[in-house]
This record gives C-alpha cells, structure tokens and sequence, in this order.
C-alpha cells in the first residue's frame, strides 16, 4: 500500500467517522484525484440538505440560470478556531468543524454553486496545528466544507505555502478525498494549467480561477512555478481564455489581494478590477464575476464598467467606458472561520449570490440577473457562523448596528444603485 493510499484510508476512517462525527449509514466517498475535464458534479451525504448537479447533454445548448454563492476566507488553523473543532468533535482527539458552519449551511447548500476561498495549509491527521505566522489546520475541515455544500475551494493565498510543497500536496489530496474541487495552487505542471470546471445542474460549465498577490514570502519556488498562481495580469488573462476555450460558460476568479483590515479597495485592486473587467475576446468580455479575499474584512460590492484605451484621429489616446452592463466585482468577502481578530470587524463577512441567466443569443455572456449579499458575523463566544440577516428576524436586536456596518460597506461604492440586494 502507498503512502498516498494509507492517508487516503486514515483521512477517510478518521475524518469522516471520528474527527466529523458522520452519520453511521453515510458511505464514504471514494479517493478520486482532479479530473483533467469536467465531470457532472455529485452530492457526498451531508446532514444539511444539498442540490444534484446535472450534466449538459452533448451537444445541446445550456438554457436554465443557475445561483452561484461564494463565502471569504476559512482559517480553521487558529487555536480558537481548533479548539471550538476539538470540543465539538464527539470522539476524544477529534475535530469536528461542521457545527461551526451550520448557520451559513443554508445559503450554500441551496445554491446551485458555492465556492469557498481556503487560506491555510493542511496538515497529517496527528497534526501539529499552528496558527500564525505559519498556519497547519486540521484535515478534517475538508469534510465540513464538502458537508456544508461547498463545491471547490480557491487555495491561492499568502498562507499556501507555510508547509512547503508537502502542505500543498496534503492540502489537495485532502480536498480530492472529500470531492471538493480545487484551484489556485497545484502538484504539477500539468495540474496547474488546469481550472476547476464544475457543472451546474441546468448545464452551465463554469470556470473557477485563484491567484495571490505577488510578494517575496508568497512567491512559489523557482524549480516549481507551478505549485501556486501568481496574482498576474497577463496570466490572469491567459488561463480565463484557455478556460474559455475549454468550454467555460462563465469565468470566475478568486484573487487574493488588497490591504488586510481595510474596509475600503486599495489602488492595486481597482486597478487591476478594470483591466479585467476590460478584457475582450471576439467581443465578450474574458471574466464575468470576481470575488476577492485577504481583507479579513468585508469590502464593497460594484459593478464595475471596464475601461479601453483609443484613439483619436489626431492619435492621442484616450479611456473610454464600455458600453455594456458591466461586471461585478466583491473586492473582498471577509473571513468565514477567522479565529484572533483585532477588532469587531474581522468577525464581519459576508456571502456573495448571484443568479446567472443564460445568453439570449447563441455564443453571447451569460448575464447576472440578481446580486445579493447575505451578511454574515463569527460569534466568537458560541464559535459559530451567524447568518446576521436571520438572527435579527428571530429576535437578536442587538446584531442590528453590525448589519448597517456591513451594509454600508459593501454598498459604498453604489452596488444598490446597480442592483444589489441583502439577502438572507
């Protein structure tokens, strides 16, 4: 037996029965590694209810809109964080992260699409767990994300590389052993040229992409470019038309970038927010929906109208605005699981849905046809996910002013005006 084989067997034994506490007549998912082109996308049991995924049939023409939901960063390594997961477990010596997430449960598992953005490294089954400056989480987070609804998570981040190439390949051979999809860093070449291609249940392909702000620390290793994506214009733009090629309806990117603890975008990210959102191909435009992380805050929402460059008849150049609707932009999430905050706002976030219609003619961009933002908040004394929206429905008045907070945030920069809702 490999040694790949023998973690695959523990993760299977003792994160789906011991360190989540799984219901005994739940079959465990078999061990499957990324397939290199997309496959229907197939529910693993889960205690909260979950949609099925259906498959496009060959050569047909995708027609039914579909919900996608993306939540901010998990951190589950922070001994706050670990240590609600350990008194959680219902064996000694578990961790059981699924409690924790029972409160967003909802919003992701009646979603058609959920994405998830995971910052921290995995470790082995007998740890140790570290929280920062160099993050280890528990594995068993795999099995809550999958339990919870997600359906791929965006690996690419600051943290990614803490355990070296060994923490990146526990990392996927963990999310490969619960069915979660995975993109942003890889264990090769070839598995890093590939995106996430996930099926959505009226047949839609949607591409998921993950990138990392460029800095010394977060650089991969030089004989392995390929073991993270680095937050790059011109690859950025590289991979969303390969991914268009390969058959994506809609492209998503997940990058990780901005000033952590900033409610507001820094330069860097509107500047690069435009030149994506500005990005043609035939005419249409390369990325259709993109969700930052890394703020540790919630940050605003906006539809944002690409700018091109032209010029006049006497050759000056000039910006223009696009004409079309635009493209939104969530320039950051806020952390899901956080864990040792500085203040009331890193335990904000917020879960981003948007229902995507189908092209009114054929080879034309699937068009967002609602935005929401359902707010969310860590209740760190009861180490729960809240769904802010729902708790103050049932009576918590108090949670109130950190809803207008989140609010006012995330509509700063005029997403009420292009549509945006609070959801629940």
């Amino acid at each position: 037996m490999s040694a790949f084989t023998r973690y695959v067997t523990a993760v299977l034994f003792v994160v789906l029965a011991v360190g989540c506490g799984a219901r005994p007549d739940a079959p465990p998912p078999a061990p499957r590694s990324t397939p290199p082109h997309p496959a229907p996308r197939a529910a693993l049991p889960s205690p909260a209810p979950h949609r099925r995924a259906g498959a496009r049939p060959a050569g047909t023409t995708p027609a039914r809109p579909f919900t996608l939901v993306a939540t901010g960063d998990v951190i589950p390594a922070h001994p706050d964080a670990v240590g609600t997961a350990q008194d959680d477990a219902p064996v000694d010596g578990g961790y059981d992260f699924r409690p924790m997430l029972r409160g967003v449960a909802p919003v992701i598992a009646h979603a058609d699409l959920a994405l998830c953005q995971l910052e921290a490294p995995l470790g082995p089954l007998d740890g140790p767990f570290t929280g920062y400056p160099e993050l280890q989480a528990p594995p068993q987070i795999a099995t809550a994300l999958k339990a919870t609804g997600f359906d791929s998570c965006a690996t690419a981040s600051s943290h990614a590389l803490d355990q070296g190439e060994d923490g990146v390949r526990r990392t996927l051979d963990a999310l490969d052993t619960v069915g979660l999809r995975h993109t942003g860093t890889a264990r090769g070449a070839a598995e890093a040229a590939r995106p996430a291609l996930l099926r959505t249940p009226g047949g839609a392909l949607v591409a998921h992409l993950s990138y990392t702000y460029d800095a010394e620390d977060t650089r991969a290793p030089k004989d392995a470019p390929w073991m993270m994506n680095p937050l790059a214009p011109g690859r950025i733009l590289a991979d969303a038309r390969a991914a268009r090629r390969a058959g994506a309806d809609v492209v998503v990117v997940s990058p990780y970038w901005g000033t952590e603890y900033r409610t507001a975008p820094d330069a860097g990210q509107l500047r690069l927010a435009r030149l994506l959102t500005a990005a043609r191909t035939d005419g249409r435009p390369d990325i259709d929906l993109i969700l930052g992380s890394h703020a540790h805050t919630p940050q605003p929402y906006e539809k944002v109208r690409g700018t091109w460059v032209a010029r006049t008849p006497e050759g000056r150049r000039v910006a223009a605005h696009m004409r079309e609707s635009g493209t939104w932009v969530a320039y950051g999430l806020g952390d899901l699981i956080g864990g040792t905050h500085h203040d009331e706002g890193g335990k904000m976030s917020t879960a981003a849905r948007f229902t995507f219609t189908p092209p009114t003619t054929p080879g034309g961009r699937w068009e967002i046809a609602k935005a929401e933002c359902v707010p969310l908040w860590w209740d760190e004394a009861a180490g729960r996910v809240i769904n802010l929206n729902k708790a103050i429905h049932a009576g918590r008045s108090d949670l109130k002013p950190l809803r207008q907070h989140i609010r006012h945030v995330v509509l700063s920069r005029g997403a009420g005006k292009a549509g945006l809702v609070m959801g629940r």
